[in-house]
């Protein structure tokens, strides 16, 4: 079993390295969709149980838009794209260039949402890829708008107690000409012998 906790300095600027790879394609592909200009901070990246992934997502009661896509490939897994719900309309208000944030959620925001994680896994997933020299697959993206603690339940439920260790990258865009920042978070959940591989990959201590 990996032992998380004795990442070296080095090991975690490692992961920071891929995060921020993927950040800046993630941002590239939304750029293109929107024809704006996005900037992107420095992403945060945590290794912790599923269960405290919660404390980075906002309260429990709080919706949020989850899209969720399986990892297939020569490593396998979960990978869920978390947006407040304020980030996800404010999204959908700028990609489907709109006055205003939508009120709800209807066939188009949903289908929006979807393609922009759809848009962020894939990013990730492809700079984690190019690290690895791996192939790395992302499937159809399923989307979940509810409250945060029960699609987190559902997610630690459905994932399994013998894979409790997630990585999460926290990244914020800023598009050009909106003073709002979005925030969101990519959480991915390998399985035990992914996550095992994608350690020995930065050459974590055995």
């Amino acid at each position: 079993m990996v032992d998380v906790q004795k990442l070296t300095p080095a090991e975690r600027d490692a992961l920071r390295e891929v995060a921020n790879i993927g950040a800046g394609h993630a941002a590239t592909a939304l750029s293109q969709m929107t024809g704006r200009k996005i900037m992107i901070d420095v992403p945060e990246v945590s290794i912790r149980p599923l269960e405290e992934a919660a404390d980075l997502v906002g309260p429990a009661d709080g919706i949020i838009a989850a899209v969720l896509m399986h990892m297939m490939g020569d490593l396998t897994g979960r990978t869920l794209l978390v947006l407040p719900e304020k980030a996800a309309k404010g999204l959908c208000q700028i990609l489907l260039r709109r006055p205003e944030a939508p009120d709800g959620f209807g066939d188009m925001e949903r289908s929006t949402i979807m393609e922009t994680g759809n848009i962020l896994c894939s990013a990730y997933l492809n700079a984690l890829s190019d690290f690895m020299g791996m192939m790395l697959l992302p499937s159809v993206p399923a989307l979940v708008i509810d409250q945060a603690g029960a699609v987190l339940t559902t997610a630690y439920l459905n994932f399994g107690h013998a894979r409790d260790h997630v990585i999460c990258v926290e990244t914020s865009f800023r598009f050009e000409g909106v003073t709002d920042l979005f925030r969101g978070q990519f959480i991915l959940m390998p399985d035990v012998v992914s996550l095992t591989a994608i350690f020995d990959a930065i050459h974590l201590p055995r």
